[in-house]
């Protein structure tokens, strides 16, 4: 099953699923999940009650987790 396409203010936004995220970050999808729950990434519920994730907002903390990743610690 392929990731959802709903309509958004901003035209259309992919829908990630807990697997796909998860394999963006390299961990387990409950992992994912997870942080949903702590509010640590948002989710939408579909009509079902599975969690989506925008893709613009998973790609953004994953953007801003490998920056803090590559930069280096300053000393002081």
């Amino acid at each position: 099953m392929g990731a959802v396409t709903t309509p958004t203010d901003n035209g259309n936004e992919r829908l990630l699923t807990p697997g796909e995220v998860a394999a963006l970050f390299r961990v387990d999808p409950k992992t994912v999940t997870r942080w949903a729950s702590a509010g640590r990434i948002g989710s939408i519920r579909t009509p079902g009650g599975h969690r989506r994730f925008r893709e613009s907002e998973v790609r953004g903390l994953l953007a801003d987790l490998t920056s803090e990743a590559t930069v280096p610690a300053t000393r002081g």
